[in-house]
């Protein structure tokens, strides 16, 4: 049974009519305005850590390394917001919330957005910004992770590396991923129904904003479709009120098929993006994926 904070939540998003934004493309285009100002790490956030912003290309990612001593390893964290929308409090506070589980050193990357930007100018930024954060570590010191439309970005990284012959990082996470932006998978028309945040019209029109003229199939944008074989371990977090489930279970399969080590976590009555909210659901999710960082990954 889902707990009473995350019921809260869902019934929120109900009553404000979040899900108006992504049903109603109208909306979306409303949606999306992007502020000239570099956001800034939340205020009491990452205590006891040092902070420093950078720029790639013109865009900004900022380093968060634990003054306590070497991490153990280094994440490359792509945030979400359906290619359009920038980063949000929660995913601030997430990632505040991994650093004090595991005691990583974060990137997080400011890339460009849609409609000003499409794939053209984030898949350049987000793969110089791997070389700048992870290009030289050992790959088992390496973590790429995303949610959503930065799951996308991860699993495009992850292709981006095995394509080149390049070892590949110790993990890859997929929190809630898009995966395919074409939202013409048949299971989704059943998740829009319970899906109390996201929707196909909102996303298919974010999704060609992206693409910008590109085939929504084409593996640039839609890496479900870029092959499997060779990826390295990977770890997909879910939950059953999202309608981007279908391409978290697509994944699985074919992951099966081509022998992916895959750790994939489905959480019964959860929403897209409820591992970055302040839920007992997403703790101990949290509890869980630093398990799974810290352990030794599966031989293929």
């Amino acid at each position: 049974m889902t707990s009473l904070r995350s019921r809260a939540v869902i019934a929120k998003y109900r009553i404000t009519r979040r899900k108006r934004v992504f049903s109603d493309v109208d909306k979306l285009h409303e949606s999306i305005r992007h502020p000239s100002a570099v956001p800034r790490v939340p205020r009491g956030a990452f205590r006891g850590c040092r902070i420093s912003c950078h720029d790639v290309r013109g865009f900004p990612y900022f380093r968060i390394t634990p003054e306590s001593g070497p991490a153990p390893y280094h994440v490359l964290y792509l945030h979400g917001g359906a290619y359009v929308h920038g980063i949000e409090g929660a995913h601030w506070h997430f990632l505040d919330r991994l650093v004090r589980t595991t005691g990583c050193a974060v990137t997080v990357l400011l890339y460009p957005l849609a409609p000003e930007h499409t794939h053209r100018e984030v898949l350049p930024v987000v793969e110089e910004c791997y070389e700048r954060a992870l290009g030289e570590l050992a790959p088992d010191r390496q973590v790429v992770m995303g949610d959503s439309a930065g799951g996308g970005l991860g699993l495009h990284l992850a292709q981006w590396l095995r394509d080149q012959h390049r070892p590949l990082p110790r993990r890859t996470v997929l929190i809630s991923p898009w995966l395919d932006i074409s939202a013409a998978h048949p299971a989704m028309a059943g998740l829009d129904r319970t899906d109390p945040y996201l929707s196909r019209p909102g996303l298919r029109e974010a999704g060609l904003l992206y693409a910008d003229g590109l085939s929504p199939h084409d593996p640039r944008v839609s890496p479900l479709y870029g092959g499997l074989d060779g990826l390295g371990p990977t770890v997909v977090f879910s939950g059953t009120r999202d309608v981007l489930l279908s391409d978290a279970r697509r994944f699985r399969e074919l992951a099966a098929q081509h022998a992916v080590p895959l750790d994939y976590e489905e959480y019964p009555g959860m929403f897209h993006g409820w591992m970055l909210q302040d839920l007992p659901e997403a703790r101990q999710a949290t509890r869980r994926l630093a398990a799974l960082l810290e352990s030794v990954p599966a031989a293929r």
